[in-house]
């Protein structure tokens, strides 16, 4: 997850990465976020997305 951040702009929480499930990839996401390492860029709270 962390070298997919770093690669691309941004990540949609629905992609399919390293085997997560869409729900563990919007959790991660979300301590992310409250952590202050990604932001949410889209501001719809039905399809997120996720960069640096």
């Amino acid at each position: 997850v962390v070298d997919r951040l770093l690669s691309d702009d941004a990540i949609v929480a629905s992609d399919k990465i390293a085997g997560m499930s869409d729900r563990s990839l919007r959790r991660l996401f979300d301590r992310l976020v409250k952590l202050g390492a990604v932001r949410e860029l889209s501001g719809r709270p039905a399809f997120r997305i996720y960069g640096i």
